[in-house]
């Protein structure tokens, strides 16, 4: 470490309290009658993908020419029709990786390729090397313009910044026509635009657009960027709107943004730049960049979609776009990103949850309907997500929660009355492991408290058939061991459940009476069985659930009822 940067850092006492004298905000923009304000988007903007070349600068470990490859595919796959390459003159592996996609007819027809080169004739000459051979391709030249860039780093004054500017537009101008197999689109970018003075950034971006001569017809690409996030997204806009109200020729320019995320409003930049009359937006997948990263490009496609804009980009399987970009980058996608993260369509909260299930339970199935679902402002399944994860468990979750991950993973539909009940038991359960708890131990859980619910009582035979007297009556008859000791009983009800309480009530086998009585089929796995649950309310008032799952709804509900007066007996002893 160099002794300035030590003592610097030892000097250090933390932030400043009371007056900041040490930062100063942006000035705002004079900017009268501002129109984006009132400005709706209802179109996409073109989409440049720079995770091949702005992206890739920011990774601790470069993507190898294999990787990006694999990236360039994955950009193309999505739906990008220009996509930035490479600094084809800042390394061998950039320049090669850009042959490889020209020599082996690698780019589609319609996908356009785009190469970055600062102002230096060594630099761009080497840049129309390496691009020759493509149909389509962006010759994209940037300066820094800034007063800290011009003062600190380059010793410059303004008039000679414009000159490092001209002269090398006029190189590549002049080397353009050798690439006689390319369309040639010249883009220029006046880096730091937004730390720039405006009046110092519409002059040397007229004096581009100058030597360049674009038309209506031949467009060329102003780029500005937000190099470094050093205000509201508001004044952001205000710089964009007043640059495109000031232009010269702006008919004959395509205005291009290029936000970044160090106050982590990189998105929101964007959208309010585009309302300020941006139409083309350069970022990357998961806003990978440098320091706090670019602009996410999936963020602000699927925010667009999410208010019925086509964004023009695919992400319907966003899970493998993930995996893809993690591979390639070796970055993780943190578990709260937008849309892509693992947690981000997960509820753990038990308002929450009772409000998604409730969402999903009304939500019309018909194909565009309406989508309106409490906490989803988007269908997970138009990004290729699993609705399985949606809610999950742990001590500050709620019943319908929890009922939901039961319905939705394992097939077993509990009545509402219930989720308290079962609530009760899966919140203890969290309560003690002081985690998540997964699916499969909620319904192990379920399993050891209803299934295999063990106690005095046991069913040996059963037999339930339509009564002879009634079609709205059954007949029951059926052998139970209480204790130890087997004996017959029989009765009639309105249905199975009711039936069989009746003959171990009139059986003095028990005391009870049948609350409610609910049973659907259950299809998990090859075979076919139904599940049946019932609420009891024993001679002591106590009133609690049993559930089962038979071959049939008959022996289910018997069985049920058998869970329900075991568990009763359970507590009982627990109690005493």
């Amino acid at each position: 470490m160099t002794t300035p940067v030590k003592n610097r850092l030892e000097a250090a006492k933390g932030m400043q309290k009371g007056r900041i004298t040490k930062y100063r905000p942006y000035p705002p923009i004079e900017l009268e009658e501002r129109r984006w304000p009132s400005q709706v988007l209802t179109t996409a903007p073109i989409w440049c993908s720079v995770d091949l070349r702005d992206g890739n600068q920011a990774l601790p470990t470069p993507m190898g020419v294999a990787e990006k490859m694999e990236m360039f595919k994955l950009l193309v796959e999505i739906g990008f029709k220009e996509i930035e390459v490479g600094f084809p003159s800042a390394s061998q592996i950039e320049f090669d990786f850009i042959r490889r996609l020209i020599e082996e007819e690698l780019i589609p027809e319609d996908v356009t390729i785009q190469v970055l080169t600062q102002a230096r004739e060594d630099l761009i000459r080497r840049t129309v090397d390496a691009v020759k051979g493509a149909k389509k391709v962006i010759l994209h030249l940037y300066n820094s313009t800034s007063p800290q860039q011009r003062k600190i780093v380059f010793g410059l004054e303004k008039p000679e910044i414009i000159g490092l500017a001209i002269r090398a537009t006029r190189l590549i101008k002049e080397l353009a026509p050798t690439l006689s197999e390319s369309q040639v689109i010249f883009e220029y970018t006046p880096e730091s635009f937004a730390l720039t003075e405006m009046d110092f950034a519409l002059e040397i971006s007229e004096a581009v657009i100058d030597v360049w001569q674009p038309t209506p017809e031949n467009k060329m690409i102003l780029n500005l960027p937000k190099t470094v996030e050093i205000a509201m997204p508001n004044v952001h806009a205000d710089q964009i709107e007043w640059i495109c109200r000031h232009l010269r020729n702006r008919e004959a320019v395509i205005i291009s943004l290029h936000t970044h995320n160090d106050r982590g409003t990189g998105v929101a930049s964007a959208e309010l730049g585009l309302l300020a009359g941006g139409e083309r937006i350069e970022g990357t997948l998961f806003g990978n960049g440098e320091r706090t990263g670019n602009v996410d490009l999936v963020t602000l496609a699927l925010n667009m979609y999410m208010e019925g804009i086509d964004p023009g980009l695919d992400f319907s399987n966003l899970d493998r776009i993930r995996a893809i970009h993690e591979k390639c980058t070796h970055m993780e996608v943190p578990v709260r990103h937008p849309y892509a993260g693992d947690l981000v369509f997960t509820a753990f909260s038990g308002s929450h949850q009772d409000a998604i299930r409730k969402g999903m339970a009304a939500q019309d199935t018909t194909p565009g309907a309406l989508w309106e679902v409490p906490y989803l402002p988007i269908d997970p399944a138009d990004l290729g997500r699993t609705y399985e994860a949606i809610i999950r468990i742990n001590a500050q979750s709620g019943k319908g929660g929890i009922a939901y991950v039961l319905e939705q993973e394992f097939g077993l539909q509990l009545p509402k009355a219930m989720h308290a009940e079962f609530g009760r038991i899966i919140q203890s359960l969290a309560d003690t492991s002081g985690a998540e708890l997964s699916s499969a131990q909620i319904f192990q859980a379920f399993e050891h408290e209803y299934f295999q619910s063990e106690g005095p009582y046991q069913l040996e035979n059963l037999s339930i058939e339509q009564s002879n007297h009634a079609s709205d009556t059954v007949s029951c008859t059926a052998q139970i061991r209480v204790d130890g000791v087997v004996r017959k009983v029989q009765a009639m009800g309105n249905n199975p459940a009711q039936a069989f309480v009746g003959a171990l009530n009139q059986g003095d086998l028990a005391n009870c009476k049948l609350l409610s009585y609910q049973a659907h089929p259950y299809t998990q796995g090859s075979d076919q069985q139904a599940t049946a649950y019932v609420q009891v309310q024993t001679a002591a008032g106590k009133t609690l659930f049993g559930a089962a799952l038979d071959a049939d709804a008959n022996g289910a509900a018997a069985k049920a009822v058998i869970c329900a007066l075991n568990r009763s007996e359970q507590i009982h002893q627990h109690v005493i």
